[in-house]
């Protein structure tokens, strides 16, 4: 039986995939084989020697310190895409509030309300400072086409937008759900340039830091509206805070609100609220549960973040999983120990992702700790692990 630790609340629906497979899963769990995380900080916690895996209910995965997971063979797994329809209508409610002065008239009608004025006359004299331009017919560019990209690109269209998209790393899966009509641009500067709204949709990493900066901003049209409902590192917020104040971005949403954006004018922050749906909670609550258990049972990584997807079915008596760097001879070192063992090697799979690569290898007889050892003390290894056949 596998234990896995809860470091958030998580979705009902969620925990049921782990305890109907016969897992303990609870907060109270103590050195898990897994952890289910949402947003809590894992970078100070220390890690027992037996935890195998750390799923994150959500995409993001700032809170998980990743390489040290990776040199200590802890698979780290996000939920790609679970909440995408989420962030998408938030976006769509941004761009509306980017164009129309929602915020700012809703304010002041309760304003005047507590100062005892007139409404019915009031709104009609108060409301033209609330004017905005409606967004069918303009240009939107959409910087990042995964999961929620596309759906925000395509929604777009549908309300009338002009489309322009820019992801370098687009997969030909997401290109077939890309509407034909949007326009994919190879690089950036095309985007920036003829973009009446640009909205983000990047994860945040070095190469991505401050996509949105002052260079950028030149190239912009004077008036630009940008929506930033992914990561606050996306955006050079002194730079946005001197293009709103000039009047070169005529207004700002974002769901990372700080104390120097919000002193710039016409800025809308949400408190984080990309996510906030009951339906993406449980949506990522089961998918970050489902790959979990596969791993566990299995071997089988779906959604890692620091190491290759890599499935097989199941065959032979023992599955061998080993976690390790992508050096040369790797393989041919795995499969001298266990040939020398006397095994014989019925499956096998590799599959690497930068330095880091994962092997299972089905065998016909049970591993005994000898081989284990020789196994583990391979140069490059970070972890040997075994799954009994079924």
């Amino acid at each position: 039986m596998y234990a896995i630790k809860t470091m958030n609340h998580i979705a009902p629906a969620g925990v049921d995939v782990l305890t109907d497979a016969g897992f303990q899963v609870g907060a109270e769990v103590v050195n898990p084989d897994g952890i289910l995380v949402r947003s809590a900080s894992l970078h100070e916690t220390e890690f027992n020697p037996a935890l195998r895996a750390i799923a994150r209910a959500g995409a993001g995965t700032n809170n998980i310190p990743l390489e040290r997971c990776s040199q200590s063979g802890i698979v780290v797994f996000n939920s790609p895409g679970a909440n995408a329809n989420a962030v998408k209508e938030l976006t769509i409610a941004a761009l509306l509030m980017a164009s129309r002065n929602l915020v700012g008239g809703a304010a002041w009608v309760r304003e005047q309300a507590e100062a005892g004025e007139d409404l019915s006359t009031a709104v009609e004299k108060g409301k033209s400072v609330f004017a905005g331009p409606e967004i069918a017919g303009k240009t939107l560019g959409v910087v990042g086409l995964g999961a929620i990209g596309v759906l925000v690109a395509n929604a777009a269209l549908k309300l009338g937008m002009e489309v322009y998209g820019y992801d370098p790393y687009l997969s030909v899966e997401t290109a077939l759900r890309l509407d034909r009509h949007v326009h994919c641009v190879q690089d950036c500067e095309q985007l920036w340039r003829c973009a009446d709204y640009i909205t983000l949709h990047l994860p945040y990493m070095e190469s991505t830091k401050h996509t949105i900066n002052a260079q950028v901003l030149e190239l912009t049209k004077p008036g630009v509206r940008v929506v930033n409902l992914a990561r606050g590192g996306l955006v050079d917020d002194a730079a946005m805070c001197a293009a709103l104040s000039a009047g070169k971005v005529a207004r700002y949403v974002t769901d990372f609100p700080n104390n120097q954006i919000l002193q710039a004018p016409n800025v809308v922050a949400f408190p984080h609220l990309g996510a906030s749906t009951p339906e993406s909670e449980l949506n990522c609550a089961v998918m970050a549960a489902k790959v979990l258990r596969e791993y566990l049972e299995n071997g089988n990584i779906q959604n890692s973040v620091n190491f290759p997807n890599l499935s097989m079915e199941r065959g032979g008596l023992t599955r061998v999983c080993a976690l390790h760097r992508n050096i040369p001879n790797m393989l041919l070192k795995l499969t001298t120990v266990l040939s020398g063992a006397g095994f014989n090697i019925e499956h096998m799979s590799n599959k690497a992702r930068g330095e880091y690569a994962y092997t299972m290898i089905d065998l016909n007889a049970p591993v005994q700790e000898e081989s284990l050892k020789a196994l583990r003390a391979v140069e490059g290894v970070f972890r040997i692990r075994l799954i009994q056949g079924k």
